[in-house]
């Protein structure tokens, strides 16, 4: 109970009130009246200056009893750039550009043993059906498979290509090292590859995405990997796989396999920038991986959560590795590694791997290739080898190397 005095405007049966707290409308008759304003609904009464004033009830919750309902807002769209290759046929160095031909160019060769097949398959059903005696309809099957595996063979023979390598000490060191290094990329707990980034420019952009100052479109990386089809190596090839194209690193190049064909990169011209990144992983944490802080879905202002947003959920942050694959033949791959300090010893062994080649090249002269006297697959070897006896390690039989004409050529 309290004496005031107001200001209040009559409009027909009702009465606009007007303080400093905005501006209420009310009904009723001299003594009693029933009324609406800023602080709620109320029943007003009294007479002589002395009144009495009750709030009523309301069905509007209060600030704090009101439920966590997440907004609707109108997300700005974000431009996602694209972190991709250039085109892989014109990934080549001088030195590779035979190689990259044949292999091309064997390819490309037809396979004969499926045509073989269904030939076989359409003769066994005619006999079949043509009610031929059983003991035909076994030999033609058994003549059917036999073709077809010698086919098989013959695609095999036609379009492997094979790199014999024996490798000198100290490149031999550099090699060792390399695999050990790339060892341990294979061993993150998890490898995802950068297919986009987007940065945020807008402030509203950042408290949506868990105060982000970027956004990556990220695909796991299948850390299997096995050999090109009809690609014969003495050596094991440890290979850096990727979502779209794989690097495998022999003991002289990078070869860049794709579906839609090959590149190759010289170990001078390849290279491998790293740093440790904040990421904000929602849903589990790598078991590897170091988490250094935490953030939520949604942040304010001063990078608490949001209040307004329901299931605002905590998300740690973990500190990754990013790394960046490029050459000035168009390479541009990225990936994100759960673990840091893999790619520097990577790019360690990737640098000695290059200063190994180098040494080599000031003391010897290039490879050449020529092809099996068993089986015609070919083999590259270095020049100064001509005249050895090798075992080829498609046909596990001894040959004896041998320069052909220009042509032959490495």
């Amino acid at each position: 109970m309290g004496f005031y005095i107001r200001k209040s405007v009559s409009v027909g049966p009702f009465r606009f009130n007007l303080s400093k707290s905005g501006i209420g409308v009310s009904t009723g008759i001299k003594g009693f009246r029933i009324g609406s304003g800023p602080r709620g609904n109320y029943v007003h009464m009294g007479r002589g200056g002395v009144y009495f004033r009750q709030t009523l009830p309301s069905t509007r919750k209060t600030t704090d009893e009101r439920e966590n309902i997440e907004p609707e807002f109108s997300t700005s769209e974000i431009e996602f750039q694209a972190i991709e290759s250039g085109d892989i046929r014109k990934m080549t160095d001088s030195s590779s550009t035979a190689l990259l031909e044949e292999i091309s160019s064997k390819a490309n060769l037809p396979r004969i043993w499926p045509w073989v097949l269904g030939i076989g398959i359409t003769l066994i059903i005619f006999c079949v059906r043509g009610g031929a005696p059983l003991w035909i309809c076994g030999c033609v099957a058994v003549l059917c498979a036999a073709a077809s595996a010698w086919a098989l063979h013959a695609d095999t023979m036609r379009k492997t290509v094979v790199l014999f390598y024996e490798l000198e000490p100290h490149i031999e060191d550099a090699y060792r090292s390399l695999h050990a290094a790339v060892d341990l990329w294979h061993g993150c707990s998890q490898i995802g590859q950068v297919m986009a980034i987007a940065s945020f420019t807008d402030a509203y952009d950042r408290k949506m995405n868990a105060g982000a100052s970027s956004l990556s479109k990220l695909k796991r990386v299948n850390r299997r990997s096995s050999p090109p089809a009809y690609f014969k190596c003495n050596l094991s090839i440890p290979v850096l796989p990727g979502v779209e194209r794989s690097l495998y690193l022999l003991p002289d190049r990078i070869l860049v396999w794709e579906n839609g064909g090959i590149g190759s990169v010289g170990f001078e011209d390849f290279e491998l920038r790293c740093h440790n990144k904040r990421v904000a992983v929602p849903g589990g944490v790598p078991s590897d991986a170091v988490i250094v802080d935490k953030t939520w879905r949604y942040v304010n202002k001063k990078g608490g959560p949001d209040k307004r947003f329901k299931d605002n959920e905590e998300i740690p942050i973990v500190l990754y590795e990013e790394v960046s694959l490029t050459s000035k033949t168009g390479l541009n791959e990225m990936f994100y590694l759960s673990r840091t300090a893999i790619a520097t010893t990577v790019r360690e062994a990737v640098q000695r791997m290059a200063a190994a080649i180098k040494e080599r090249e000031e003391t010897q002269s290039d490879f050449i290739k020529c092809p099996c006297m068993n089986c015609d697959v070919t083999i590259e070897f270095p020049r100064h080898w001509v005249g050895r006896t090798v075992v080829c390690p498609r046909c596990e039989m001894e040959t004896v190397l041998f320069k052909r004409d220009n042509r032959g050529d490495g």
